[in-house]
């Protein structure tokens, strides 16, 4: 296998009403990809092929639906990964309190196949 990491986007969500870590989770995801136009995959038509890996950062991780988070992305095999850190600001107080989540996503694809060939120290 040839895989390449071919994207690595970050991104940042954040609920401020509720303290609900994966409404942050899925925004901080929806922002990374939002960077991204990956025309690239279609031009190998092998997106469904893509092995995408996304690490989420939140103050509280057992809060967040990993499956929510990987059905948030379209293409590829998901693996979801979620860390401690992100922003749980209570300075507000109360329901104004701000949770922030902050999104790792790396695509790989097996470029094997496909005539594309990385530059060197890429």
């Amino acid at each position: 296998m040839t895989e390449q990491p071919l994207i690595l986007e970050m991104g940042m969500g954040a609920d401020v009403h509720g303290h609900d870590m994966t409404k942050a989770a899925l925004r901080a995801v929806s922002d990374a990809i939002r960077h991204s136009s990956l025309t690239l995959f279609g031009t190998y038509k092998h997106p469904g092929e893509m092995r995408v890996e996304v690490t989420i950062a939140v103050p509280f991780p057992d809060q967040v639906d990993r499956q929510a988070v990987a059905d948030a992305l379209p293409y590829g095999i998901i693996d979801v990964t979620v860390v401690e850190g992100g922003l749980h600001d209570r300075g507000m107080g109360g329901k104004e309190d701000i949770t922030l989540a902050v999104a790792g996503v790396k695509a790989f694809l097996d470029t094997g196949e496909h005539g594309f060939v990385p530059t060197a120290g890429a």
